[in-house]
């Protein structure tokens, strides 16, 4: 019992702090808008100033020698058009989440997530994957996903 009590309490913690309102860290953000939570993938990079590659770079620049990209891409993050990038240091453990302003290519954000946060989100990331799989099945055109994986490093 105690066990699914504290199943539930950790499912709990993502819904509980989106509640708290935008985070204070995207209030410089060059590109906001609210109506941008609905747009797709290829219009967001359509928007963003700054191209990935270089994006990617800014990401890796967080890191030591070595880093790579897990996974990420363009998203909308409290209503602020970012790159999000989860960055592996070999030197470290877990990873950091690198949000990167896709108007400027400044910093906004870094989160560490340790070895359970990045266990936790394995599922979804699977079913992401999954989704996109099929998408690009049924249409033909490939997917936009994050969790599809793609290119990991930097576009020169």
């Amino acid at each position: 019992m105690k066990r699914i009590i504290l199943a539930a309490m950790l499912a709990a913690v993502p819904f509980a702090v989106s509640a708290m309102g935008p985070d204070k860290a995207f209030k410089d953000c060059s590109t906001k808008g609210e109506k941008m939570r609905l747009t797709k993938k290829a219009e967001l990079l359509k928007m963003a100033k700054v191209k990935e590659g270089e994006a990617k770079k800014a990401a890796l620049g967080t890191a030591g020698p070595g880093a790579t990209i897990v996974k990420g891409g363009i998203e909308v993050e409290s209503d602020c058009l970012v790159y999000s990038y989860h960055v592996k240091d070999p030197a470290k453990k877990g990873q950091n989440e690198v949000f990167v302003d896709a108007g400027t290519g400044a910093i906004l954000k870094q989160e560490h997530e340790g070895p359970v946060r990045a266990a936790m989100e394995k599922p979804v990331d699977k079913t992401k994957e999954m989704a996109g799989k099929a998408k690009e099945k049924m249409t033909g055109e490939k997917s936009t996903n994050q969790a599809m994986g793609g290119d990991k490093k930097p576009d020169k």
